[in-house]
């Protein structure tokens, strides 16, 4: 597990965490962050896709505005988190995905969590070599981001009781996307994350299942 630096194309530089498997990668994952940072839970799904045997790469998109962020899931992290994903944009979020994109080597797959979830559109929308692409409750998708068509195989996660995206969102994405494998829990919002009072193991086991099983098909 190690920090590097990358450089997008505008010269700014920004901080990402890599974690590599043991053996021979199957591929490279980029991990898209929540609004809370790339913080011990990013890390850790880092981590665990290593384990798994990708190469992941977490960049730190609140570089741009911040340095270091590690939020906590309270409201004084999440009104920090709005503020900072207001600061950095959709345009500079996609900028440094770009130059991690630009570094990965083999094939390529994105998955975001949260505003991460609706990146992971963006990314597979704008970035050509990226392969494949995972979202998980990205709230974007529906409100900002459907005029976007994702170029990538792409699969969702949604929890049916999320009170920040509505099943009529998700009806929407399914509506414009009808040949899009979108799947839906008995959980909430960052029912993926250990650390948030929404965490559902058994949405999480599935999803992660889900999702490893997607990736092992289009990455490898």
């Amino acid at each position: 597990m190690t920090k590097q630096t990358l450089t997008a194309d505008d010269g700014h530089k920004f901080a990402a965490y890599r974690a590599d498997p043991a053996g021979t990668a199957r591929g490279t994952l980029v991990v898209l962050q929540e609004i809370f940072g790339v913080n011990a839970h990013i890390r850790r799904v880092c981590d665990g896709f290593a384990a798994d045997g990708y190469i992941a790469i977490a960049p730190a998109l609140f570089d741009r505005a911040e340095r270091d962020v590690e939020l906590g899931y309270d409201q004084a992290g999440f009104a920090k988190g709005r503020e900072l994903v207001g600061a950095v944009g959709l345009d500079g979020a996609a900028r440094d995905i770009g130059a991690t994109i630009a570094s990965c080597t083999g094939r390529i797959g994105v998955v975001g969590y949260c505003w991460g979830g609706g990146l992971a559109w963006l990314a597979a929308a704008r970035f050509p070599n990226v392969h494949a692409a995972v979202g998980y409750y990205g709230r974007l998708i529906a409100t900002n981001l459907l005029g976007e068509m994702p170029r990538a195989a792409t699969i969702l996660h949604y929890g049916e009781h999320d009170p920040h995206i509505p099943m009529s969102d998700v009806d929407k994405v399914r509506s414009a996307h009808p040949e899009m494998s979108i799947f839906t829990y008995d959980a909430g919002h960052g029912f993926n994350c250990e650390d948030r009072a929404d965490f559902n193991p058994k949405a999480a086991s599935l999803a992660r299942a889900r999702t490893l099983d997607f990736f092992r098909d289009k990455i490898g």
